[in-house]
């Protein structure tokens, strides 16, 4: 039993005493150092509720405080009878039970160590899951109760089976079932038993393969397959069963009649095959009907001048069955689909029909709208007559075999094509518009106006000699056509085409580049044909500016910083001159500021001012060294910028940013930063009244420094030599208080204005130390 504590104060140890609360069994305890706050006590009974006493003493064994809870002891450790498996995804543990206990514990735990699962069972046997095929597990159970769980058990091992063959199952024909399956890993041999429904009749193989056929079976029956896999150990998997039902037996088809009614037909007879679901009934024109139960079914409409035959196949879940033996029969002869009139030259006619197959021959008649009427009796599909502009004549073919003539015939009027008409003009009244005039044509009693570029798509359609054809393609050359037509049937299709062309295409303007600080390339798509010309037209409030080319870019040159221009193209050829491309902006990058001034304000920080650049919105001023960088990002002209490094040399850069964020870079001359500041200075009295100031440069020592020591009755000054690094100034009067200030002299002779001064007091010979009066604080130096 484990043991958790607050500690007690002023305690130098701890025990604990267990005590049997419903049994005559002996009290074990511990005892701990003080300075323990969790501890176990040994040697107790299993299943056992213990009143567990705390004592907090002192070093002489006193009793501080004490506090005392009761807990039951996990119950005794169950031990494995046996574990075995036969699902490849589990293994079944056979355990003996222990008193006391609620629950078990099934742990498993793979050999690779991939592997850790804990189930909780009621009782034994209790089975894990969720294990991988043939793969060997460590085992053990654990005992619980409300105290917790006992120990594992001594552990043991098994191994768990291969899965089992998934089948699957097909039937080739109404004898066979094949069964094939994916090879099961680490399987070496398989049993397959296959049984007929309702048959006690069973049939076992056993095989290494992954494809069995079974023949000789019955057609349009059920079989179910059982299959099992072994490993090489001889353990078989779980048994994984399909069915599959054998494909139906042939029909035979008992007679094939014609129907009578509004439209032909034919009834297909046949005789049920076993096992079947459904039957279909095909001819070898590929018709066909269906039936599920009735040994019979109608196809409707049966077409006329059919010489075929009709077989019927049973079909079940395998498939279907083989064919029938097929039945023939026979209609009458089909009319021409399809008849029209031919006029190759005005006047001579012929009337020609699609072939009709089984026809012996065909009577044709060609009645005209004067009540003329012509016959041809013919072999062919095709009867000449002679025919006049602007007449209509109907038409009429029959075709004719043994079994007689079609019982109705489809009629089709033709109507005479009126002439081409003459004098067809074509002129460009926009850039995509043609508008096209001729004079009228006799017969004529509506124009079609098409466009061969348009798939011929019919732009007009009217009774007046003009069309306008719009919405074209730009630069396209059209190739037009008046045809002109009878309004009952009829157009001529002989008239020859005019071509004429399109305004060019309005060019795209892609993007635009920016090559130095006043020229911008503009790129653009050149929809055009090569010859095309191209204008770029850059529109700005106070100038314009231009430039052409032929191929897909030019310069637009001279545009200065600052500015905003509104960019367009146009396309130029002999044709005429296209619409205007949509126009881009553009903004020329801002202007940067004439001047930068930098000046430093104390070590770490400076000012940073320059004049306004037009065209910019905000400003972005760098200061940049191989010591670091400052940054300051501001609408303003002027920036403070701290970062700075004393000694260090700068460069100055700005970029100037537009109200859209159009960037231009600027550079200027660079800065250098004071010198460091020294550190640690002191003073100090020296023996021959003289007075000291020492320091440290952080910098490289390249520079004079000027001392200045001033109190209430004197100013001293001192210059030190570039490397020095202290100064003596001889003292007049003893016993002040000194402000000192010790600063580098730059190379221009100036000296650094923002070191920071530091306050001592001095006393008088007898003693050699200073006093730092700094910051509240006071300390010897």
């Amino acid at each position: 039993m484990t043991v958790q504590w607050s500690g007690y104060t002023g305690a130098s140890s701890y025990k604990i005493t267990a005590t049997p609360r419903n049994s005559p069994g002996p009290s074990v305890f511990t005892q701990f150092s003080g300075n323990v706050v969790m501890g176990s006590v040994n040697s107790l009974s299993p299943n056992t509720v213990y009143i567990m006493k705390l004592e907090a003493m002192d070093n002489a064994l006193n009793v501080l405080s004490s506090a005392a809870t009761q807990e039951t002891t996990a119950p005794d450790v169950p031990s494995i009878e046996q574990a075995y498996s036969k699902h490849s995804d589990s293994i079944t543990v056979e355990f003996t039970t222990v008193s006391g206990a609620s629950s078990y514990l099934l742990r498993a735990e793979s050999k690779t160590g991939n592997f850790f699962s804990e189930t909780v069972v009621s009782s034994s046997p209790g089975t894990v899951v969720q294990l991988q095929p043939y793969t060997d597990y460590r085992l053990s159970v654990m005992s619980v109760n409300s105290g917790g769980r006992s120990q594992p058990s001594y552990p043991i091992e098994a191994r768990t089976v291969v899965m089992a063959p998934k089948l699957n199952a097909t039937s080739p024909d109404n004898g066979t079932i094949l069964v094939t399956w994916t090879p099961v890993e680490n399987a070496v041999l398989y049993t397959l038993c296959i049984i007929q429904e309702g048959s006690m009749s069973r049939n076992k193989l056993n095989t290494t393969d992954t494809i069995v056929s079974f023949g000789g079976l019955e057609a349009g029956a059920t079989y179910c397959i059982k299959g099992t896999a072994w490993d090489a150990a001889g353990r078989a998997s779980e048994d994984l069963t399909t069915c599959q039902i054998t494909r139906p037996p042939s029909p035979e088809v008992i007679y094939v009649e014609l129907t009578q009614g509004r439209s032909l037909g034919i009834a297909v007879y046949w005789m049920s095959a076993q096992g079947a679901k459904n039957y279909v009934a095909w001819t070898t024109n590929s018709q066909n009907c269906s039936s599920t139960v009735s040994g019979y079914c109608f196809i409707t409409p049966v077409e006329c001048g059919q010489n075929h035959s009709v077989s019927v196949t049973a079909y079940n879940d395998a498939g279907p069955s083989s064919p029938s033996k097929s039945q023939k029969y026979i209609t009458y002869p089909c009319p021409p689909e399809n008849i029209w009139v031919e006029e190759p030259k005005a006047g001579n006619c012929s009337l020609v029909w699609n072939e009709v197959p089984l026809v012996e021959y065909y009577m044709a008649f060609i009645k005209r709208d004067d009540g003329t009427e012509n016959s041809c009796n013919t072999t062919k599909t095709t009867c000449p007559f002679s025919c006049m502009c602007g007449y209509t004549y109907l038409t009429t073919v029959f075709p004719y075999n043994e079994a007689g003539s079609s019982p109705y015939a489809n009629v089709r009027n033709y109507t005479t094509i009126p002439c081409c008409p003459q004098g067809v003009s074509i002129n460009l009244v926009s850039t995509e518009t043609l508008e096209i005039n001729w004079s009228p044509v006799k017969g004529a009693e509506l124009y079609e106006t098409t466009a061969a570029e348009t798939n011929d798509v019919i732009h007009c359609n009217d009774t007046a000699p003009v069309c306008a054809l719009s919405d074209l393609r730009c630069n396209t050359a059209y190739t037009v056509t008046v045809t002109p037509c009878s309004e009952l049937r009829g157009c001529n299709r002989t008239c020859t085409p005019q071509t004429h062309e399109t305004a060019p295409c309005a060019p795209e303007i892609v993007n635009m580049t920016q090559t130095n600080t006043s020229t911008y390339r503009v790129h653009f798509l050149t929809p055009n044909t090569p010859n095309t010309n191209y204008t770029i037209t850059a529109i700005g409030r106070y100038d314009t500016h231009s430039c052409q080319s032929r191929n897909g870019s030019c310069e637009l040159t001279q545009l200065p910083c600052g500015s905003t221009y509104e960019v367009m193209a146009v396309a130029m050829t002999t044709v005429g001159r296209s619409l205007p491309g949509y126009s881009k902006p553009l903004e020329t990058g801002p202007c940067c500021p004439l001047y930068v001034n930098v000046t430093q304000v104390t070590q770490a920080m400076t000012n940073v001012t320059w004049s306004p650049g037009s065209g910019a919105r905000s400003y972005i001023t760098t200061l940049m060294s191989p010591r670091g960088n400052a940054k300051c990002h501001t609408l303003d002209t002027h920036c403070l910028m701290g970062c700075i490094t004393c000694g260090t040399n700068y460069s100055v850069n700005l970029e100037s940013i537009s109200n859209t964020g159009h960037k231009s870079e600027c550079k200027y001359r660079g800065f250098s930063s004071s010198a460091c500041c020294p550190t640690s200075v002191r003073l100090y009295r020296r023996t021959n009244n003289s007075l000291r100031v020492y320091w440290s440069s952080l910098g490289p020592q390249m520079q004079n420094h000027t001392v200045q020591l001033y109190g209430t009755a004197a100013n001293y000054t001192c210059i030190a030599a570039a490397g020095s690094k202290y100064c003596d100034i001889q003292e007049e009067t003893c016993g002040d208080v000194y402000t000192v200030v010790a600063a580098p002299v730059g190379q221009n002779g100036i000296k650094v204005s923002f070191c920071q001064p530091r306050t001592y007091s001095v006393p008088c010979p007898g003693g050699n130390a200073a006093m730092v009066i700094s910051r509240k604080r006071r300390s010897v130096i």
